[in-house]
């Protein structure tokens, strides 16, 4: 009996959330008869269920027959969406792109003119020197990172950055020029990653490409850094996809 009890209770929750789904696709409010249809619901068993979601505020009955999404959801995703930690759903992802590549792996934010390291996964025999540590900074110009969040400014930004800036020099590597930057940032649009060749640390290249949360905002790079006689470009596309699990993960939708 207990058994048979929890198949039923499963089964309504299942039917819930297919109402949810069909309600979800609609961007106006939909009829009982249509929604019993799309979700091969017999129309009272619908009519219940639907019923008990508006008691809960899941859904909302805009007139009799008629509803639309709830109110309650909107709160519970706010709720959800304020939870996530870019950091914490990105870990899990960083550690497994650097078992594949054996490389050091970066997450890192936007603070004004710099990017900010948040995470770092290395291995312990690694002999790198990397000077970019969690909780360090560097200017945007001079990393892969930050190269992608000047691409996301859009042209005009970028200008007025190499102006505020003055775009210092690290490397002789470190682009300094504003045209050459510009142009370097309309290459990294275009194919949807960054390189740093050696700009921020002599001996040390770094791939990166962005992550975007649901708002398809970009909130966050990820990063691979090597010794530059190890780091192969053809990683990229490892990078980006890693990047773009991470952004699925906190909500993106492409």
């Amino acid at each position: 009996m207990p058994q048979k009890e929890a198949k039923s209770s499963i089964q309504v929750i299942e039917r819930m959330m297919n109402l949810l789904d069909t309600l979800a696709g609609h961007n106006t409010p939909v009829n009982l008869k249509q929604l019993a249809m799309q979700t091969k619901l017999h129309p009272s068993t619908a009519h219940r269920i639907l019923g008990v979601m508006v008691d809960n505020r899941l859904v909302d009955r805009v007139e009799p027959g008629t509803y639309r999404l709830g109110i309650h959801l909107l709160e519970l995703g706010n709720l959800v969406k304020s939870r996530v930690s870019v950091r914490q759903e990105a870990l899990p992802y960083m550690q497994m792109l650097h078992q594949e590549l054996g490389e050091t792996v970066n997450l890192s934010l936007r603070r004004d003119d710099e990017v900010l390291y948040i995470e770092r996964t290395t291995g312990s025999s690694s002999m790198m020197r990397v000077v970019h540590i969690i909780g360090a900074r560097a200017p945007l110009h001079i990393t892969a990172v930050g190269k992608i969040f000047l691409a996301d400014d859009g042209p005009e930004k970028v200008m007025q950055y190499s102006q505020r800036t003055g775009l210092p020099k690290y490397t002789e590597n470190t682009l300094t020029d504003p045209q050459s930057l510009a142009r370097e940032i309309e290459k990294i649009r275009r194919q949807g990653y960054a390189l740093d060749n050696e700009e921020a640390e002599k001996g040390v290249s770094c791939i990166g490409a962005g992550i975007f949360n649901d708002e398809g905002k970009l909130v966050a790079g990820l990063s691979v850094s090597a010794p530059s006689d190890r780091l192969n470009k053809a990683w990229a596309a490892q990078v980006r996809q890693t990047a773009e699990k991470i952004s699925r993960a906190i909500g993106y939708r492409g």
